[in-house]
């Protein structure tokens, strides 16, 4: 819950009140912490709002507020000014063991939609016009990602529309709750769809990690030689795309006079036997493949930059080898801080 205590007015210092503002919501999650840290570098007062402040470092947020965005009243304790910038990342999500199994539909549904409902309106009540909405590439059609070699992924591919998951259509459905907020209230919100961002400080343990982090973790966690458990028959391929250039096309995008909805993500597509090889590669270790059945999600996705690129001119520029170097060397150093110290020596 929210300070009782906290008055609708502006508590900022004079200096502060000068700067320009911004609101941050799931800014205690992975991508939402990088985005304050990048958004003080820019000059701004930031406030952040999350269920919990992030879990590996402390928040840069001049204000940061634990509360429920799934209330009205936090909701409207939380946009209690004007903010230049507002960044709507707070949903309900995980990594593929949390999507896709069926078990968590219902919660994610209603979760992230009355959280986007929520919000939508009380921007709107504030005269708060730019407005960033994170979506993601699981609102594509299943049936134009059935092949490793040649998924569909263009902007314009997304209907008719056909999720692979609720928490696809849940994503496509508040797309256009935001677009309608545009065309009938003049706001000036900018889509983004997310492909697999991955990167230091993101989740990497619990079975919400995705997948870049889920192989860093094994593999950190195996001896030389040993196998580690893969979902599927890894075949299936996906693209990765580094925190960093995540939150340059975030910025790029909410700062443009182009609403989207756009892709953000890597045009690097990689099987997910690859990405194991890799990891070891960048461990220095040999290391097997144990398949198992489990979640898998489409057979093929990555990101079509030809829009991004063209309406913005801006496409990533860091290899996945790159950013799965400093992933893993972070995911490595975590999981020895986590252990015993007896055990930590010897690992």
């Amino acid at each position: 819950m929210v300070d009782a205590d906290r008055k609708h007015r502006d508590r900022r210092s004079p200096a502060a009140r000068r700067m320009k503002a911004a609101l941050v919501c799931g800014a205690g999650g992975f991508i939402g912490s990088h985005l304050v840290k990048r958004l003080k570098r820019d000059g701004f007062w930031v406030r952040g709002v999350d269920l919990k402040f992030p879990d590996y470092t402390d928040t840069a947020a001049d204000d940061f507020v634990i509360g429920d965005l799934r209330d009205q009243a936090v909701c409207d304790r939380i946009v209690d000014r004007r903010f230049d910038e507002v960044y709507q990342l707070a949903a309900d999500m995980g990594g593929a063991g949390y999507i896709f199994t069926g078990e968590n539909d219902a919660t994610i549904m209603h979760n992230s939609a009355l959280i986007n409902l929520n919000m939508a309106e009380r921007l709107y009540r504030r005269n708060i016009r730019r407005v960033f909405y994170s979506s993601s590439a699981c609102i594509y059609p299943a049936h134009n990602q059935e092949t490793p070699i040649r998924p569909i992924c263009s902007e314009d591919s997304a209907y008719p529309a056909a999720p692979d998951s609720e928490y696809g259509w849940e994503k496509l459905f508040s797309e256009r709750l935001f677009l309608a907020y545009n065309r009938n209230h003049g706001m000036q919100a900018r889509i983004a769809r997310y492909h697999n961002i991955f990167g230091p400080e993101g989740t990497w343990t619990g079975g919400k990690e995705k997948a870049p982090a889920a192989i860093c973790r094994k593999v950190a966690s195996a001896a030389d030689g040993d196998a580690i458990e893969i979902w599927g028959d890894g075949t299936q391929t996906r693209s990765f795309l580094y925190i960093d250039e995540c939150i340059e096309g975030t910025m790029r995008l909410t700062r443009s006079d182009f609403e989207g909805p756009v892709n953000i993500g890597s045009e690097e597509m990689i099987s997910i036997n690859q990405l194991v090889d890799l990891v070891a590669d960048v461990a220095g270790k040999t290391i097997h493949k144990h398949h198992i059945s489990g979640p898998l999600g489409v057979r093929g996705r990555t990101s079509d930059n030809s829009l991004i690129a063209q309406r913005l001119d801006w496409r990533p520029s860091r290899p996945l080898r790159a950013g799965i170097e400093q992933t893993y060397d972070w995911i490595d150093r975590q999981r020895k801080a986590a252990l015993p110290s007896d055990k930590a020596m010897n690992s």
